[in-house]
């Protein structure tokens, strides 16, 4: 069966992907940054933290709703790569998506701690009930899974982030000196992240693991925006449009 999927839907899909990229980086940072500030800085009391939640509590679960946004987004960008580069290795592209769902669908699920969180500091009843050290204690504890879940997601986007990349140093779509860049941020990324798991006392520094995968992926997500993925021309056109041979 040959491939459906034109060059232009290609195209096409290869800038809906880089803008997803920064879309991804914007919409994280946000959500993360608003509940922050509502919340404080982590050196309120329960009550306090509970008093600032309510006095912003739409703004808090703004920064919630656009913190899912993040997950929700990825599943579009994990479809958009796929439709972008099966046409180099099918195989590989249905794997690299499927790391990337299970980074989506992990972390939506580590989101549903962030509307737990809130209800426990918007029940009264709940706080009277537990009292005010085990409600700080329960908020600290869904605090936590949500960080492991959080954690274990960006295992998935990592083992994703690899093939993805490595799929377009193959292709050529785009310069070999950016996919090299991104098959080398997403293994730091791996890498750190099992650091952290294994030497929990080094998570601040390990986390600057980070900053090469942020270059990669704002510089990825420019490319595709911009250029999409390079057509062929000439002989190595030709060559790539007979059937079984990899555009």
């Amino acid at each position: 069966m040959q491939n459906s999927v034109t060059p232009e839907i290609r195209r096409v899909y290869a800038r809906l992907a880089g803008f997803l990229f920064l879309w991804l980086i914007v919409t994280g940072l946000a959500g993360m940054l608003i509940t922050s500030h509502v919340a404080g800085a982590g050196t309120f009391t329960f009550a306090e933290t509970a008093k600032r939640i309510a006095a912003s509590q739409h703004l808090y679960r703004f920064g919630i709703v656009i913190g899912l946004l993040e997950p929700l987004s990825t599943v579009l960008l994990a479809f958009a790569l796929y439709v972008t580069l099966e046409r180099v290795d099918r195989h590989l592209a249905q794997l690299a998506m499927c790391f990337r769902l299970g980074e989506s669908f992990i972390g939506g699920a580590g989101a549903i701690g962030a509307l737990v969180t809130l209800h426990v500091y918007d029940s009264p009843q709940l706080a009277s009930a537990l009292g005010t050290a085990q409600s700080q204690a329960l908020v600290s504890l869904i605090g936590h899974a949500g960080s492991a879940a959080s954690n274990v997601s960006a295992m998935f986007f990592g083992a994703g982030s690899t093939l993805f990349y490595f799929l377009f140093f193959k292709s050529n779509y785009m310069p070999r000196i950016l996919s090299v860049l991104g098959i080398f941020a997403s293994v730091v990324v791996l890498l750190m992240l099992f650091g952290v798991t294994i030497f929990p006392e080094y998570a601040a520094e390990l986390l600057y693991g980070w900053a090469p995968m942020a270059i990669a992926e704002v510089a990825t997500g420019i490319w595709l925006m911009v250029f999409a993925v390079r057509r062929r021309t000439g002989r190595a056109a030709a060559v790539s449009a007979q059937p079984g041979v990899v555009a």
